[in-house]
């Protein structure tokens, strides 16, 4: 009786460990961010939030489970790996069964996307499956971008532009300069997200051939990058309390979470004392995007 109950849970652990909870948020924020932004504007429904959040989310589960199985093949995963466990490489999952999982979430996705083509047309298919491609594009298929330096232009382009103006787009039937730019705050905080995780890793991934941006321009310049997407995500909310909204000033009141993530960081954090930061960064990018969605709508 034992054995039977415990093996379920053992499995579930293991898709839980795959599926990477602590990145959802960044999948989270610019549905909310967008939706917000679209209350701003007079037009918004529950049900398209809804549908694009879940839609999201499982694209978000369906990339990871796509990162864990390809970074295991092409042997990033290692045992000097820093950061947390990873199903594939530690045997709790045979690479067959994440690869399954990452069709049957996108799959899952792709239900979800019927009905948001249907309220959006033919640029959410297009969005659509650009965002399912990229996803799988990431560690895997023939030239994987995550592996020659364009992480951060991905991220930024997919989980802050193309996330915050697509839902916007599914409720108002346009793309405004306010969506444009608060999907390059939201970008930028995603972007930050990645940035620690690969500076983390450098030089596991510089050893295993992956040539992320962080090993490409070193420990010091990443450090840098980091700041200047934070303050570039506080700037651009700033600027648009003064076009917009000045409720959208309620982006400040995340100034602690960002300090309690950036300062050990600045200080030169290394290794995994930046699981912390990595974490805290990912809480940040929901805060921030959860008050200035806030600030929209009041």
């Amino acid at each position: 009786m034992a054995a039977s109950t415990q093996a379920p849970a053992h499995a579930l652990n293991a898709w839980l460990l795959a599926a990477r909870p602590a990145t959802l948020p960044a999948a989270a924020a610019p549905v909310l961010v967008g939706t917000g932004a679209a209350i701003h504007a007079g037009a918004a429904s529950l049900a398209v939030f809804l549908a694009a959040l879940v839609a999201a989310l499982l694209i978000q589960v369906g990339t990871n489970f796509a990162n864990d199985v390809s970074d295991f093949e092409r042997g990033a995963d290692t045992h000097e790996r820093l950061g947390p466990p990873r199903a594939t490489h530690d045997g709790l999952l045979t690479a067959r069964a994440v690869r399954f999982g990452m069709v049957a979430a996108f799959g899952a996705a792709a239900l979800f996307g019927l009905y948001l083509a249907y309220v959006g047309g033919w640029p959410i298919i297009v969005v659509g499956v650009a965002s399912i491609i990229a996803g799988v594009a990431y560690t895997g298929g023939p030239w994987p971008f995550g592996y020659h330096g364009l992480g951060d232009v991905f991220v930024f382009c997919f989980f802050g532009l193309v996330a915050v103006c697509g839902t916007y787009y599914l409720h108002t039937g346009e793309v405004s300069g306010t969506s444009v730019a608060a999907g390059a705050a939201v970008g930028f905080l995603v972007t930050a997200i990645l940035v620690v995780n690969n500076l983390r890793d450098r030089e596991t991934d510089a050893r295993a051939g992956k040539r992320t941006l962080a090993v490409r321009v070193g420990d010091r310049a990443t450090r840098l990058e980091y700041a200047a997407l934070l303050a570039g995500a506080y700037v651009i909310a700033l600027a648009l309390a003064v076009v917009v909204s000045w409720w959208l000033l309620l982006t400040l009141l995340s100034l602690p979470v960002a300090m309690r993530a950036a300062t050990p960081l600045l200080r030169g954090a290394d290794g995994r004392a930046l699981n912390l930061t990595l974490r805290d960064t990912a809480r940040l990018a929901l805060v921030f995007g959860v008050l200035m969605a806030a600030g929209f709508v009041l």
